[in-house]
């Protein structure tokens, strides 16, 4: 249907009087959203396919008719189409006339498969949301009818946190290992010792540095939030403490072959100077990165009221998370039996039900920690790059999936396990593998330790994502469908991967109290 500016005949508007335009006139607004009208006059003429010059020259030829009205008149009403206060003006009288076409040109319905991808669905987004919030609403209903309050103060603050006082004690010397790391680097500076003796004292700080807490944690009986929290930070401090030193021995190589007068890319180019200084140290090890630089980029100031709202968020989201393990995911465990061991039916039943809870959960850790506390911390450090993550939510396969949603672990990875391997002449598969390798001893060390016992589920779980790299991506390069290997991504994420680990130490560790016991 074409809608142009202007009236359809303007010969035919002449004849009329000024106070009959005036009825017929009818005021729409240029606003998409605007409620002053039933058709939007862009929508019209987008859909006409019709010339703006014709309808440029109606408007002029309309205005040159109005002027031979009265001056009084002239000032309030206009034939055609014109803007009164920022509102379009068009005249009823040759708006949407019969005799013009309706249908012009070929379209495709919003939710065809060639069309559903341009269109926003902001609507529909809005409607899942609101359906979510009614499912849940009534489950959280059902839940409490069900079994009654189950949130308890121990889940927060229990007698036994009391006597995890070596934890905090160990957590709190883990400082002295980057103050020896800074003391070899000092010295080498100063050449008081050679590469290689730099090389075997860094391996002896990193090595005792995650070994000492593992000893402290086995032989203390310490709650398992205490001891997961000492482990991740123990695993922070290594990481940051490899990169620095490697950092560092990669700035005195490119340094040494500066002053021989060696040509190196511009990529090599140091951007600052080779220094070793305790306030660059100091601040990347509170620093939200674990990649070591002797300066970041940095922000102007600190936002206090944007820190005070994420600190609101973090506590809010905090809570939310724990009644959602206390409240639904520890009755579905308590009910449940061992995954490898019970009726499959029924451990499949366990796993789908649990899958709901456990997804909640885990999307609540990662906003926490990756969205409101490294954006905390960044904001109050001043820290720039505050790249944590990435649309992970969107990843076609397993690989793009642990290349984005930890982006300072990948980093880090990438930087010093899989580049060096290759430099070091290790094909990328097997670079990836060791990569995959490291990631899957860490995360069995940070959950095998505070459980104290050692069944490599988490290990297993990590190195099973080396085959599922695979698969995802030979469907990716078959089907070249996105839609395929997310649902795939999300499917094994989902069912496939932290229920079922859940289950198994959860069983395990109580199989392990009731021994004890």
């Amino acid at each position: 249907m074409a809608i142009s500016d202007a009236p359809e005949s303007v010969g035919t508007a002449t004849g009329q009087s000024d106070s009959d335009l005036k009825l017929l006139s009818l005021r729409r607004r240029s606003s998409a959203t605007s409620p002053g009208g039933l058709f939007h006059a862009e929508d019209a003429a987008r859909d006409s396919g019709s010339d703006e010059s014709s309808n440029n020259k109606n408007v002029e030829e309309n205005k040159d008719c109005k002027s031979n009205h009265a001056a009084s008149d002239d000032n309030n009403i206009t034939n055609g189409a014109r803007k009164e206060h920022g509102e379009e003006v068009i005249d009823v009288k040759y708006a949407y006339r019969p005799s013009v076409p309706a249908h012009r040109r070929i379209k495709e319905s919003p939710l065809s498969s060639d069309n559903i991808f341009r269109q926003s669905h902001a609507g529909l987004f809005n409607l899942c949301i609101v359906v979510l919030v009614a499912v849940n609403s009534r489950l959280i209903i059902e839940n409490l009818m069900k079994y009654g309050w189950l949130i308890k103060y121990g889940f927060w603050f229990s007698s036994k946190s009391l006597r995890d006082w070596p934890l905090f004690m160990c957590c709190l010397s883990l400082a002295i290992f980057p103050l020896a790391a800074f003391i070899v680097e000092r010295l080498v500076q100063q050449k008081c010792i050679s590469e290689r003796v730099v090389v075997l004292l860094h391996l002896i700080i990193s090595t005792v540095e995650l070994s000492y807490p593992v000893l402290v944690i086995l032989r203390c009986d310490s709650a398992f939030v205490s001891g997961v929290t000492l482990m991740l930070f123990t695993c922070i401090v290594w990481l940051k403490l490899v990169s620095y030193a490697h950092t560092n021995y990669d700035m005195r190589a490119l340094a040494v072959s500066n002053e021989k007068g060696e040509t190196l890319p511009n990529t090599l180019i140091l951007e600052h100077p080779y220094t070793v200084t305790i306030r660059s140290l100091a601040y990347f090890m509170v620093a939200p990165t674990l990649c070591y630089q002797t300066n970041y980029p940095r922000t102007p100031s600190v936002r206090k009221g944007w820190v005070f709202r994420q600190l609101v968020k973090l506590i809010v989201f905090t809570g939310v998370m724990g009644f959602i393990i206390e409240q639904y995911m520890n009755p579905i465990v308590q009910n449940s039996q061992h995954p490898l061991k019970g009726n499959l039916l029924y451990a499949i039943e366990r796993i789908l039900k649990l899958s709901v809870p456990n997804v909640y959960v885990w999307l609540c850790m990662f906003y926490c920690f990756f969205h409101l506390w490294l954006n905390i911390l960044a904001e109050l450090l001043r820290f720039g790059d505050r790249e944590f993550y990435k649309d992970w939510w969107n990843a076609r396969t397993v690989e793009e999936y642990w290349r984005m949603w930890n982006m300072p672990v990948h980093k880090w990875m990438v930087r010093h396990i899989y580049f060096p391997c290759l430099r070091n002449g290790i094909p990328k598969g097997g670079a990836s593998l060791i990569a995959f390798l490291v990631s899957a001893v860490f995360h069995e060390l940070c959950i095998a330790v505070p459980c104290h016992m050692f069944k490599l589920w988490a290990f297993i779980g990590i190195m099973f994502q080396v085959p599922l790299v695979l698969i995802t991506n030979y469907l990716q390069d078959k089907y070249r469908n996105s839609m395929v290997g997310n649902m795939i991504f999300w499917f094994i994420f989902c069912i496939l991967g932290q229920p079922m680990s859940v289950l198994l130490y959860y069983h395990d560790l109580m199989n392990r109290k009731g021994e004890v016991d």
